[in-house]
């Protein structure tokens, strides 16, 4: 049967997957046609919610997506002028992500599933990043390499098609948007840590020195844990002197020293693969400043650089819906029972 309903489903001209995603503290619905056209994209986010907090708060962040997500559908589905008669099946993020929040979303879908009939798409957050990117540049096609940087990953890969995935390094500690946050915290700029960083170091110099010991030299892996590290110790040895911190100085500095280690390992790679584009995925792909250098970069080596736009870099289910047009079309096995369960992480290839 669901071999008939494959074959049934790609002979279509338009297919339509409505998406959810609620991974963090995002309860996002959205409608996407054939992978690339946005009929709907909902988001409710919870940041203010969580700020008073310096960060997501998990059992919080379940809590107002239960409160959320059948209004956030409604409204994705009376923004694209449709019914549910008109979806022809149900993708939602199963991983990676906050477990609590996740299963609001999977059972939500899986509910979904079942009452309208419909097949239901388990998707990768991790793969959704990748694929905001097809949403912004129509005429974007594997092979690329993709840089992946959000508040759980910082990865680079290898992508030789829609659905495959070569893992050519990941962060052995935090990930970049974690490392921002922490920054951000201990300087006193509150959550979300990347914005604000971002922000201030446009007010600073480049002009300190953060010792930190690079342990993946001669790798594509990352690492960020020492870097934070250093910001922390600087602070606080300022502080116990009493001496003035500048913090646009700190960030800028900071903010300077991540960017140069994304985007030198980056180039590297492309080089390396003899590869002409560079695809960018994740909230801090948004950064200005990794944004300058990348660009600037891509233009002194001939590649190709895409990014999404600003509303696709952070968490939404539009992104989810297009990979899962993707996986639809070209998985042996697409689908999932409504035995499906949430995973906190899915791995990276």
């Amino acid at each position: 049967m669901e071999k008939e309903l494959l074959e049934k489903l790609r002979k279509k001209e338009n297919i339509r997957i409505l998406a959810i995603e609620s991974s963090c503290d995002e309860t996002s619905v959205a409608i996407v046609e054939n992978g690339r056209t946005i009929l709907s994209n909902i988001i409710a986010t919870q940041i203010e919610i969580h700020t008073r907090f310096g960060g997501v708060v998990p059992e919080v962040a379940s809590r107002n997506h239960i409160t959320a997500i059948s209004n956030v559908c409604n409204e994705a589905l009376k923004e694209a002028n449709l019914t549910m008669e008109d979806i022809d099946a149900i993708a939602v993020t199963y991983g990676a992500g906050l477990l609590g929040a996740l299963l609001v979303g999977v059972s939500f879908a899986k509910g979904l599933a079942y009452m309208q009939n419909k097949p239901l798409i388990p998707v990768s957050h991790i793969r959704g990043h990748i694929a905001a990117n097809y949403l912004t540049h129509g005429d974007l096609k594997p092979p690329f390499v993709c840089l992946l940087v959000s508040g759980g990953h910082t990865a680079l890969l290898n992508i030789p098609n829609y659905t495959q995935m070569e893992l050519l390094g990941t962060t052995v500690d935090d990930a970049v948007g974690e490392a921002f946050d922490k920054v951000a915290r201990v300087i006193g700029l509150g959550y979300p840590g990347g914005p604000k960083i971002d922000k201030l170091a446009k007010e600073g110099q480049d002009n300190i020195s953060f010792t930190h010991k690079n342990i993946m030299g001669g790798t594509y892996n990352f690492s960020f844990s020492g870097i934070k590290t250093a910001v922390i110790n600087y602070v606080h040895n300022k502080e116990q002197k009493g001496e003035e911190l500048n913090k646009a100085d700190i960030a800028a500095s900071f903010q300077k020293a991540v960017v140069d280690e994304l985007s030198q390992k980056t180039l590297h790679a492309l080089k390396e693969l003899k590869q002409n584009k560079l695809v960018v995925a994740g909230g801090v792909g948004a950064n200005s400043k990794l944004k300058e250098v990348l660009e600037q970069e891509c233009k002194n080596n001939g590649i190709e650089l895409y990014s999404p736009s600003l509303k696709l870099c952070t968490d939404n289910a539009a992104m989810i819906g297009s990979y899962a047009y993707y996986q639809l079309m070209e998985d042996d096995n697409p689908f999932a029972e409504l035995n499906l369960t949430a995973k906190s992480t899915v791995p990276l290839k």
